[in-house]
């Protein structure tokens, strides 16, 4: 009885000790890494946090991934501010915007996004850049106020026709994910989570990650699968974002988002692929050259006046392997928005 009771004791004053060392470390970063951005009031108590950069008539949306945060667009909207208006933003539940509060599908997010703009300030005409779940997003808020999208870039989008419920294959890839972030979300909270991301992303030398490896082989498949995509993605980022990567990943929030944006994919690829095509918005779809190329079908479905262009050297984050192709392709848009936008300033 006295060992159990000593055992006991001991893990009550580790769970407390992580809860300190989480609490602290969480305030810490908001205060150091938020400088760059602001919060807006999307009203019902909700603040989602953007950053705008650069200056012009049209402004550049930039729309990320499932679980991605502003920080993905780092690279690309740093440059393109050189020449443009650019604005990224955390969705509900991501990064450092406020938890949310409905099905992360895009027709709940785009309303969402128009809210965060309109309050901003940031007056359209838009042109909409999005990745992978993030191309639904734009696709959706082009469909919804097409008199205020010039153009858009989509980033190899996500294929509906690849997810369940029209496809299950990847129903296991979703499954895995749900269990992690149902691990994670408690493992944040006593700092286990801000331990092993620190330790990957903000150690260096030669024992640098070996904490992130051994949690993650303890997590078993879904924390090495985890520990994969950091090391692949996060590796091909500016690692001046990293310990701002590291500060999102270490919050329980962030674990709770990404659970919403997995647990909402089936409805979200319903939703999308009874939508209609965009009508008269021209649309660059850049296509991996580790992918196969879409179909004329499916470039039909998206729009009457959609051009695709395969990126020859880039896998899924085009933007992170091939960022001046994507840039280059930004500022064409730019100047042939440039009319339509003095005629919106008129």
């Amino acid at each position: 009885m006295h060992y159990l009771l000593w055992i006991s004791g001991l893990l009550a004053a580790l769970i407390a000790v992580g809860l300190v060392y989480q609490g602290l470390g969480a305030r810490r970063d908001r205060r150091r890494y938020t400088h760059e951005g602001q919060w807006i009031d999307i009203g019902s108590g909700r603040r989602h946090y953007l950053v705008q950069k650069g200056a012009g008539q049209a402004t550049v949306v930039f729309e990320a991934g499932i679980a991605a945060t502003n920080l993905n667009w780092f690279r690309i909207q740093e440059k393109v501010s050189e020449f443009a208006s650019t604005v990224s933003y955390d969705r509900g539940g991501l990064g450092w915007s406020s938890p949310c509060r409905t099905a992360r599908t895009p027709g709940n997010i785009v309303p969402e996004l128009h809210e965060l703009l309109k309050g901003a300030g940031i007056k359209p005409p838009y042109i909409l850049v999005g990745h992978s779940f993030g191309g639904l997003v734009v696709r959706r808020f082009a469909l919804t106020y097409p008199e205020e999208v010039t153009s858009i870039v989509l980033v190899d989008p996500m294929r509906c026709e690849e997810w369940p419920p029209l496809d299950p294959a990847k129903e296991a890839m979703l499954d895995r994910g749900k269990k992690l972030t149902r691990v994670a979300i408690p493992m944040a909270r006593v700092g286990i989570v801000r331990l092993a991301v620190n330790s990957l992303l903000c150690r260096k030398g030669r024992t640098a990650g070996q904490t992130a490896g051994r949690l993650a082989n303890a997590a078993g498949n879904g924390g090495r699968h985890a520990l994969d995509r950091i090391k692949d993605e996060v590796g091909k980022m500016p690692s001046e974002v990293w310990p701002i990567v590291a500060a999102h990943w270490s919050r329980p929030d962030y674990y709770r988002g990404m659970r919403s944006h997995i647990l909402a994919v089936p409805d979200t690829v319903r939703e999308m692929q009874d939508a209609g095509p965009i009508r008269g918005i021209p649309v660059l779809l850049l296509t991996p050259g580790k992918s196969m190329p879409l179909s004329d079908e499916c470039v039909q479905r998206i729009g009457d006046n959609v051009k695709q262009v395969i990126a020859t050297e880039s896998a899924h984050w085009i933007h992170l392997d091939e960022p001046q192709l994507l840039i280059d392709a930004i500022e064409e848009m730019v100047k042939a928005a440039a009319p339509a936008a003095v005629a919106a300033a008129g």
